[in-house]
């Protein structure tokens, strides 16, 4: 077995090169300069192909940086669709990384959900419909929508440890805001449950067990015993990042219908288990 990841040398593309190695595939890292050449085999006879790759997306929203939001993902998709093309041995499934941006705030589920229709919800829309081209090439498609990844030495909440390690945590603004989420582990073991049984089409990849920002201050205060009692002000991000604050002051709940109703066993359900064990 042979799966290719895009976005290799991430957060969650190097926990799942160590997590499909463990079960003895072979992987296949894909590098910013085999988009250059030599694309198609680096592909060729992976049964998986997975894309990771696109800008970090909590930032300043210059108009120039939302380009590169843009090209980033658009453009890397394009090109390992276009080269599946090629394959005489196509992958079984293509994997593309999304996001819960896709839904406006409040409750949503992969049938039940209002669509954002703003600059974030748009580029996960036209994420997926790019990604959705390798049907055309008798591939299947899984679009997968991450809520927040947790887990150890990285990602959003490892940028969060030294802050709230320090005792200066807290809420951001109201800490209200939905917060959906999903532990390295499980996220790995949903993309070897779609492949397993030949799924495809958009998952929520959250927990079943959303919470709020303030929850998540709660939790992560709780598994470092550290206090949590500095607020950030919203209009202070909004001077930092501009538009690019809403990743961070607004928030959407959102629920993986689809991997519960084909019956995925989540071993992470809620942020306290979650974050006890990226702290650990």
């Amino acid at each position: 077995m042979k799966v290719a990841i895009a976005g290799a040398s991430g957060f969650v593309g190097s926990f799942l090169c160590s997590f499909f190695a463990s079960k003895e595939w072979k992987v296949s890292k894909i590098g910013v300069k085999d988009f250059e050449s030599g694309l198609a085999e680096k592909l060729s006879g992976a049964d998986i192909v997975i894309n990771l790759c696109g800008a970090p997306i909590i930032g300043r929203w210059s108009e120039a940086y939302k380009k590169i939001l843009v090209s980033s993902r658009m453009e890397t998709t394009k090109k390992i669709v276009d080269a599946i093309g090629t394959l005489s041995q196509k992958p079984k499934v293509f994997f593309c990384a999304s996001a819960v941006g896709y839904y406006e705030e409040g409750d949503n589920d992969e049938f039940s959900y209002k669509k954002a229709n703003d600059f974030l919800g748009n580029l996960c829309a036209n994420w997926e419909s790019e990604a959705r081209q390798v049907e055309g090439a008798g591939v299947k498609c899984a679009n997968m929508r991450f809520g927040i990844v947790v887990g150890k030495n990285g990602g959003a909440i490892g940028q969060m440890l030294p802050i709230f390690k320090a005792g200066l945590g807290g809420k951001i603004g109201s800490g209200k805001q939905g917060f959906s989420w999903i532990h390295l582990s499980d996220l790995a073991r949903a993309i070897e449950f779609i492949y397993e049984r030949g799924l495809d089409g958009a998952f929520n990849f959250t927990a079943p067990h959303p919470t709020t920002n303030a929850g998540l201050t709660k939790a992560l205060g709780s598994a470092l015993h550290r206090p949590t009692i500095f607020p950030v002000p919203e209009f202070a991000l909004k001077l930092l990042y501009s538009e690019g604050a809403k990743v961070l002051t607004s928030g959407q709940r959102v629920y993986p219908k689809r991997l519960i109703d084909e019956g995925f066993e989540f071993e992470y359900k809620t942020i306290d288990t979650a974050l006890k064990d990226a702290v650990s």
